[in-house]
C-alpha cells in the first residue's frame, strides 16, 4: 500500500519534472517567437560591421583579423567558394549548401539564425550548426568572400553564469529537501492519529495525542483528545448502566425466588403465605417499572426521536394525574392541593404524562406521614411553567447534585423501592421540549421542583 508520505514525495518530483518541461517550452517557445529575429538582426549587424571594417581598413592579414575576432568569442567561416577557413570554435556540424554559398558571393545576407528550423526541445539559439550562422560578402584585395559568423555559446558562459548555474541547481536540491523534510512533519502527526484511532477501535479510551500545533491538524488533534475523553466517559457510564441494571434486576428476582421457595412449604401459615405474596407482588411490580423506564429511557436516547407535538390541555392532564394517585395519597396520608390554570400546550403529551407521574410519585414516596404536596400551574406569553413542591425528607446539597444521574438513589431506608431512573426521564423530556429543570430541596424541609416549557 503506498504511504502518504511516497505519494507526497512521488507528486513533488512530478510537480518539479513538470514544471521544469513546462518552463523550458515555454522559453523556447517565447525564443522562437521573440528572440529568435531579434538575436538574427543583431547578428547581421555585426557581420555587416566586421565585413565593413575589413573592407575599409584592409588589414595585413586577413587571417589573423578574422582568428583574433575568433578567439574574442565567434565561430567564423570565411570562404571564396572555392577554399574557406574556419576560424574561433569548432562547429559540430559544418554542412552548408553551395548555393547558399553562391547567394552570399553575390550579395545577398544569409539569414540562417532566422530561418533555422524550429525544434521542440533544442532552441536554435544552442545548435552548433554552419547552417544557423549569418552569412554577409565582403571584398578583400579583390577577391569576393562569404563571412559566416555565430557566436561561441561556449564562451558566453563566463564564470556568472556558472554561479547563477550552481545557485538553481543548489536551490533546487534544497528546495526538495525542504519539502520531503515538510512532508516528514507533515504526516508524522497524521501517522500518530491513525495509530491512536486503532488503539480506541480496541476500547482503548486512554489514549490521547500530544500534538501541540495551532494549525488544522492542531485542531484536529484537539478534537480527537475531546471525542476520547466523551468515549471513555461514555465507557464508565455504560460500564455503570450496565453494572447497575443487572444489581437492580438481581435483587427482586433474588426476592421472588427467595419467598417463592418460602411458599413451598406445605406448613406454612395463611398469614405468612399473604405476606410473602406481597413481597413477591411488589417485586414483580418494581420489575415492570424498571423495564418501562430503561425501554423509556433507550427511546429519548435515540437522536432521531421526533417529538409528538399537538396542541392538548395541559391542565386537564395534571387533574387526571393528581386523580390517578388519589389512592396513593390517602394511603401515604399526604394532603395535596394544586392551583391549576386552564393552559392549551403544544407537545409530546405521552412523554410530558410520564413527568408528571414521576414528579408526583417522587412528592409522595418522600413525603411524611401527615406531610403536604402543592401542584401549581401557572403560563406566561414564552412559556409555561409547573411546580410541584411538597414538604418530605428532602436532599442534601451532594445529593442534589447527583439527583439526575441514571440509578442515583439517596440513602436505601429513603429509597422505598425507586428504580433512581424517574428524574433522569423528567431532565431528558424536559430538553426535548427545549425547557429546564429546577430543583431545590432542604433536608427535612421538602422539595420543590419548578419545570418549565417554551411555547413554539
Amino acid at each position: 500500500m503506498k504511504t502518504l508520505y511516497s505519494k507526497f514525495v512521488v507528486t513533488t518530483m512530478l510537480v518539479m519534472i513538470g514544471s521544469l518541461c513546462i518552463g523550458f517550452l515555454a522559453t523556447n517557445t517565447y525564443y522562437h517567437q521573440v528572440v529568435k529575429e531579434k538575436n538574427d538582426a543583431k547578428n547581421v549587424k555585426i557581420a555587416q560591421d566586421m565585413a565593413k571594417y575589413i573592407e575599409s581598413s584592409k588589414p595585413d592579414d586577413l587571417d589573423n583579423y578574422l582568428t583574433t575576432l575568433g578567439e574574442i568569442g565567434y565561430q567564423i567561416y570565411a570562404t571564396t567558394g572555392s577554399e574557406g577557413d574556419f576560424f574561433g570554435g569548432e562547429y559540430r556540424d559544418k554542412t552548408l549548401p553551395s548555393n547558399t554559398v553562391k547567394h552570399v558571393l553575390n550579395g545577398e545576407i544569409y539569414h540562417g539564425m532566422r530561418d533555422f528550423p524550429k525544434e521542440t526541445f533544442v532552441t536554435g539559439f544552442f545548435a552548433n550548426e554552419l547552417i544557423n550562422t549569418i552569412g554577409v560578402p565582403f571584398t578583400y584585395e579583390n577577391k569576393q568572400y562569404a563571412l559566416f559568423i555565430r557566436p561561441d555559446i561556449r564562451l558566453l558562459f563566463s564564470e556568472v553564469h556558472t554561479i547563477l548555474g550552481g545557485l538553481i541547481l543548489v536551490m533546487t536540491v534544497l528546495s526538495l529537501l525542504a519539502m520531503l523534510l515538510f512532508a516528514k512533519a507533515l504526516i508524522r502527526p497524521i501517522t500518530q492519529l491513525t495509530e491512536a484511532t486503532h488503539q480506541l477501535a480496541h476500547e482503548k479510551f486512554d489514549t490521547l495525542l500530544d500534538i501541540n500545533r495551532a494549525d488544522e491538524i492542531g485542531q484536529l488533534a484537539v478534537s480527537f483528545n475531546v471525542m476520547t475523553e466523551k468515549l471513555q466517559e461514555n465507557d464508565r457510564m455504560r460500564k455503570e448502566f450496565i453494572s447497575n441494571v443487572s444489581h437492580d434486576f438481581q435483587s427482586p428476582l433474588l426476592n421472588i425466588q427467595g419467598y417463592v421457595d418460602l411458599l413451598k412449604n406445605p406448613l406454612l401459615a395463611d398469614k405468612e403465605r399473604q405476606e410473602y405474596t406481597t413481597i413477591i407482588e411488589l417485586e414483580t411490580k418494581r420489575m415492570s417499572t424498571l423495564t418501562k423506564q430503561l425501554l423509556l429511557l433507550t427511546s429519548l436516547d435515540q437522536s432521531t426521536r421526533l417529538l409528538k407535538r399537538e396542541p392538548y390541555r395541559l391542565d386537564e392532564q395534571l387533574k387526571e394525574t393528581v386523580r390517578k394517585y388519589r389512592w396513593q395519597l390517602e394511603e401515604a396520608n399526604v394532603q395535596l392541593s394544586y392551583q391549576i390554570e386552564p393552559v392549551t400546550y403544544d407537545g409530546d403529551a405521552g412523554l410530558l404524562q410520564n413527568v408528571w407521574d414521576n414528579l408526583l410519585t417522587n412528592a409522595i414516596k418522600y413525603n411524611v406521614e401527615g406531610g403536604e404536596i402543592h401542584v401549581h400551574l401557572q403560563e406566561s406569553p414564552t412559556s409555561v411553567e409547573v411546580l410541584v413542591k411538597d414538604s418530605g425528607i428532602g436532599m442534601t446539597t451532594n445529593q442534589l447534585q447527583k439527583a439526575y444521574d441514571r440509578f442515583y438513589r439517596v440513602d436505601a431506608s429513603r429509597t422505598k423501592q425507586g428504580t433512581g431512573l424517574g428524574l433522569a426521564i423528567v431532565k431528558q423530556i424536559a430538553e426535548l421540549h427545549g425547557g429546564t429543570v429546577q430543583m431545590e430541596s432542604v433536608i427535612d424541609s421538602g422539595t420543590n421542583v419548578r419545570i418549565n416549557l417554551p411555547k413554539l
